[in-house]
């Protein structure tokens, strides 16, 4: 198990991004939070197995749906943080 933060930044405001991202991750089996950040992006924790997270990543900058369109995903490796699953937070 291991927890990222990434940073998503593309057209990931308004267009469903943080409901359809907490969808994927719960499909994925993998926990966490996102929220809207005041500058535009997207931020998420994300606590999963490797394969779990490299499938979520390549979903995210795939689009998820045509309004959704991901420029870059900044993503920084965490110490391991447990979340009891994935909520939409703000």
């Amino acid at each position: 198990m291991q927890t990222q933060k990434l940073i998503i930044s593309g057209q990931v405001q308004g267009v469903g991004f943080r409901w359809s991202a907490a969808k994927a991750a719960q499909q994925l089996g993998i926990t966490g939070t996102v929220r809207n950040c005041r500058n535009g992006q997207v931020e998420i924790f994300s606590t999963g197995e490797s394969h779990q997270l490299v499938d979520f990543q390549s979903q995210l900058k795939r689009g998820l749906s045509p309004w959704i369109a991901v420029q870059a995903i900044d993503a920084t490796d965490l110490p391991l943080r447990r979340f009891d699953d994935f909520k939409i937070i703000g």
